[in-house]
Formats: C-alpha cells, structure tokens, sequence
C-alpha cells in the first residue's frame, strides 16, 4: 500500500460522514486537492499550513492505489514534491482518518 496523506478541519470533515466523495474547501480555486506523504513532510506542512489553526485538524490516511482520480506528483515553490489529487477523492480510498495534536512547538504525529 502507497499512503498519502491529507490534513482537514474536523468541522469541514462532518459534513462528509458517509458520503462516497470528498473535496476540500478550496477545490475550486485550486483544481486539485492538496496531499502530501511522509512524517517528516507532513509535519512541516502541518505547522505551515495550519500554524494558526485552533480547531481539531484531522489527517486522513489514503491509500494511493485505491484513488480513482488522477494523482500528480508535483514540485511546489518549496522544492518538494507532493501528491495533487485531480478529481475528488473517493472515500473508500481512506483507510483511517487520525487526530492531531498541538505540542507547545507547534502541531505533531
């Protein structure tokens, strides 16, 4: 199994309880939904993207291979490569949505 990950706010997340689709916030303005892979990856985008954040955040585990949208990996301005989503993201592809937690230092696994 190829594992991605993608962070949500709880809140947005509710509203998905037992659809067979999900698609972030920014779908639209974006054109794909954003992903990422690796701890050492994720953390950096947790307290990047989410550094304000004060609500649950949520990670949902993805199984690459189960994905039926395109994937694209994709360099961003910060050299790295991460996992675009083209298309929503089909349910049955999550194979566990985790909690987050905040440490004094900021978000971690």
């Amino acid at each position: 199994m190829s594992v991605i990950y993608c962070l949500v706010p709880a809140p947005y997340w509710a509203q998905f309880a037992g659809k067979s689709e999900y698609v972030p916030r920014d779908y639209e303005q974006e054109g794909f939904i954003h992903a990422t892979c690796g701890d050492d990856l994720l953390v950096r985008v947790m307290n990047r993207v989410y550094s304000k954040y004060e609500g649950d955040l949520l990670l949902l585990v993805i199984d690459e291979e189960r994905v039926t949208a395109e994937v694209k990996y994709e360099q961003a301005s910060d050299g790295q490569l991460y996992p675009h989503i083209y298309g929503a993201l089909n349910t049955d592809a999550i194979v566990d949505v985790r909690q987050m937690e905040r440490g004094t230092d900021g978000w971690k696994l």
